[in-house]
């Protein structure tokens, strides 16, 4: 019987600025995408256990390459650039477009975590994220970050408002997650496992 995995065991491998710098070494590889200001470093802190593994920038908008996180030597946690809030000029927003629809076309990714904020209807740019996850045939989790924020009256008119913009299905997992408390982090590192066969 395997090991259980030690998600706090986990370090950082490399930044990928081009296609020829991502990893393919058979390793199962789950990849978070997310709005530059969701919280996505948060996010992967708070599943390993650790409070600085994913840098967390003041301002928004500071992944601006692949980064690969190796968890236990058994799975990656990869680390797509932000988007849609940062203030940086075009010409980089676009460098970033290309080297994530060259990450679509040619890296075999397991599966994919899409965050987005509880608190807000889904953007169009989110939406058109989650459909690049649904057509590279690879399952996708929403994981709806900053449960924190709201009320518990809240929360299920929220998440509906999150089901309808991206029109999830009933076979789709929605997990509400707070970065910030640890609330759904067991979960989502449960669905990691699954995906991953472990």
């Amino acid at each position: 019987m395997a090991l259980p995995l030690r998600f706090e065991k986990a370090e950082f491998v490399r930044s990928a600025g081009a296609p020829d710098q991502f990893l393919r070494d058979g390793l199962p590889q789950i990849v978070f995408a997310g709005r530059s200001n969701v919280g996505k470093s948060s996010v992967l802190n708070r599943l390993v256990n650790r409070k600085n593994l994913a840098h967390v920038g003041a301002s928004p908008g500071k992944t601006t390459q692949v980064n690969y996180f190796r968890v236990d030597g058994r799975l990656y946690l990869v680390d797509l650039p932000g988007y849609g809030y940062a203030k940086v000029p075009l010409a980089e927003k676009a460098r970033w477009g290309r080297l994530m629809e060259a990450f679509f076309r040619t890296v075999p990714f397991t599966a994919g975590v899409l965050l987005v904020d509880i608190r807000h209807r889904p953007t169009a740019e989110d939406g058109t994220m989650f459909r690049w996850f649904r057509d590279s045939r690879r399952p996708v989790i929403v994981a709806a970050n900053k449960l924190d924020k709201l009320k518990k009256s809240q929360v299920q008119p929220c998440l509906d408002v999150i089901t309808e913009a991206l029109e999830l299905t009933e076979a789709d997992r929605l997990i509400p997650f707070s970065a910030e408390k640890g609330m759904g982090k067991e979960d989502l590192q449960t669905e990691i496992l699954r995906f991953c066969g472990m």
